[in-house]
């Protein structure tokens, strides 16, 4: 059995809200994660919430990163584009080079990048999108931390250009036995049982395995945790999250500190 984690990050997908009501919600995530992957007004976002979001994250000192996605606002960048890696390397430096730009602005540091949606799961699985993702991200700062999923494509195209990566885990979504998510539409994709979460989650960080759809065990070397912004409730599972890897020895730390 691999050795539990002493320390892992806790990241959340957000600057995706639509309504005040979404702002609140967004809001009262940061004092329970480490990092946030935020929205570059692509997929979702503006560059007001783009403001806002990073303001409160450095306000919590929560790591900020870039969540640059598809242009499909309708499909929330969870539906799948034909794009030539050029298309993808353009579309992934453009929207990291809006997000530092802000940072900058504010006094804020860019830490990370995470891919959202079907860019994140194209590059998951597809060389040639990896490695336009990795290259775009080092034209704007080889210094920049890539998040993809464990063993996935992405990961051994960051290492490949020089990137440090994070391997990610979701504490809200279900897997497959080859390591791949269960697409959305399918029934039981989404995880928001509170005792199955955080069942998961302890799991994940003190033994790095995770039960599939099919019931199996799969092995996940981890650096980073991702609760969804999105799912319903979020605030009360990024707490129960928290909570629930305190009691259990695990101590939550923005990516930088997090990756092994």
């Amino acid at each position: 059995m691999t050795q539990p984690l002493n320390t892992i990050d806790l990241n959340c997908d957000l600057g995706e809200a639509a309504t005040p009501e979404q702002e609140a919600l967004e809001a009262r995530m940061f004092p329970h994660i480490t990092s946030v992957n935020i929205a570059c007004g692509v997929h979702a976002g503006s560059q007001d919430l783009m403001r806002k979001t990073v303001t409160l994250a450095a306000r919590h000192g929560v790591g900020i990163g870039a969540h640059p996605g598809f242009p499909d606002p309708s499909g929330a960048g969870r539906r799948e584009i034909a794009a030539t890696p050029a298309d993808v390397s353009r579309l992934v430096h453009d929207q990291i080079a809006a997000l530092r730009s802000i940072c900058d602005s504010a006094g804020a540091r860019l830490a990370h990048v995470k891919p959202h949606g079907a860019l994140y799961n194209m590059a998951a699985r597809n060389r040639d999108i990896a490695l336009a993702v990795a290259h775009a991200v080092a034209s704007v700062d080889k210094t920049l931390i890539l998040v993809g999923l464990a063993g996935s494509e992405l990961l051994r195209a960051g290492r490949e250009v020089g990137l440090s990566v994070a391997s990610e885990a979701f504490a809200d979504r279900a897997y497959r036995a080859d390591g791949q998510l269960v697409p959305r539409h399918q029934p039981g994709a989404v995880i928001t049982d509170e005792a199955m979460i955080r069942m998961r989650v302890v799991r994940l960080a003190t033994e790095q395995v995770v039960e599939t759809i099919e019931g199996r065990l799969l092995p996940l070397q981890i650096d980073t945790l991702c609760l969804h912004g999105d799912t319903t409730g979020a605030d009360r599972l990024a707490a129960l999250i928290r909570e629930a890897l305190t009691q259990n020895g695990v101590r939550l730390v923005p990516l930088a500190h997090a990756i092994s």
